[in-house]
Formats: structure tokens, sequence, C-alpha cells
């Protein structure tokens, strides 16, 4: 894990990205932003089938992989899934414990991510695999040769990290969208939408979590 961690502020025991003045999670409850943006986005854990590909863009505290990790476990779904997430500013494991501490629900998987970073990856956790690939995104995606059947696209706001949401990059994850596969995001900007949409897919904009009156969602075509 990188030499120089994300620097931290917390508000309430939130972590508060100092380079981006941007919470980690939704300030009205992360463990339930994600369930409603990025599984319920994407529809999941209805589509898991052996295989299955998730690109995210922002790991973060990994509290979207440990939600995906117990979403699939609690279906019983069968494997491989494979969760490929890009991170340019990766965050420390003591600030990541200490963020993860607010969902006890997931804490045997907090416990279990936090074992299996002390040592390189990628990272098993049964059928799950997990890989990280650190740097920034516009460069490390493009480079990327896999394929997603769904992505999670959690960077920190718009408006505090355009670089995250520029048409070439919004472009290069559709790109790696397999037919048919899904995309979600919390954010609902207009320039978002229009870049997704000039991307090919099909996008939609759907009642958001918490204060956000909307989010977005994308389909690549069949």
């Amino acid at each position: 894990m990188p030499d120089q961690p994300a620097p931290l502020d917390w508000r309430d025991g939130i972590p508060v990205s100092r380079r981006f003045d941007d919470p980690y999670f939704s300030l009205q409850g992360g463990l339930a932003e994600t369930h409603h943006v990025f599984l319920a986005g994407n529809d999941l854990p209805a589509r898991f089938r052996p295989g299955f590909s998730i690109l995210e863009l922002g790991f973060g505290t990994g509290l979207n992989f440990l939600v995906t990790l117990r979403a699939h476990r609690e279906a019983q779904a069968p494997g491989p899934l494979h969760y490929t997430s890009f991170e340019a500013f990766p965050m420390a494991a003591p600030d990541r414990a200490r963020a993860l501490a607010a969902f006890p629900e997931i804490a045997p998987e907090a416990a279990e991510l936090a074992r299996a970073l002390t040592a390189p990856g990628p990272w098993t956790f049964g059928p799950v695999t997990l890989t990280l690939i650190e740097g920034d995104a516009r460069a490390t995606l493009p480079a990327w040769p896999g394929r997603a059947d769904a992505a999670f696209l959690d960077g920190f706001s718009p408006a505090k990290n355009p670089e995250m949401w520029e048409p070439p990059l919004l472009q290069a994850v559709a790109g790696r969208l397999a037919p048919g596969g899904t995309l979600a995001t919390y954010t609902a900007a207009g320039h978002v939408r229009r870049a997704l949409a000039e991307a090919g897919l099909q996008v939609e904009r759907r009642p958001g979590f918490g204060t956000k009156r909307h989010m977005t969602v994308g389909r690549a075509p069949a």
C-alpha cells in the first residue's frame, strides 16, 4: 500500500478528503447509500453469475467492495466474481479501519480485507477476487484489458474532482462494459449524463439517496 496515504480530516466520524474537501461516503449513511446506488443501480445481486466482473472508480475505504462481498455471500451466488478498483490516492490502513468501524454489519468482511491488504494483491475472498490498480485512472484504465458487467463510478463529486468525470475517462469506462453491462453513480450532473450518452450508453436518471434528488444509471447496448 502507499507510502503517501491520502490526507484526511474527520467530521463526526466520517473521513473527509483534505485534497478534495469531500466525504468518502454519505453523511446520511454510507452502507445504505452503497446498497441504493451501486447494488440496486446495477440490479445486484440478481445479476451475479459465474465470471461476473465489476469495475470501480474510487476504492476509497473499500466500503463498496465489502458490501458487494457480503451481498454475494448472502445470495449464495456462484463464483468467480472479479472486482477491479482504480484508486489514485489509497487510504492508509489505520484510517480505513477507523472509517469502517462505523459499519459493524460488515465487520467480518472488513477484518478480512485488513488482513489481506498486508500482502501484495490480487486478493481472494472465497470465490471473489479483488484487484486494486493504483494511479490516475485516466492513464491506468485505458491500459486495463478487462471487461466489466457492472461499473461503480464513485469518485469524489464532479465539482471537486472534475478529472474523474472527464468525457474521455467516462468513454473509457463505457468502452469496457460488456454487451448489456450497466453502470451506476450517485451523481446526476448533466455533463456526466451527456458524456455517458455520447459514449453510447442508454442513460437514465433515478431517485437518489439521502439528500440527493437524483442519481444516474447507464446500460450498454446488448
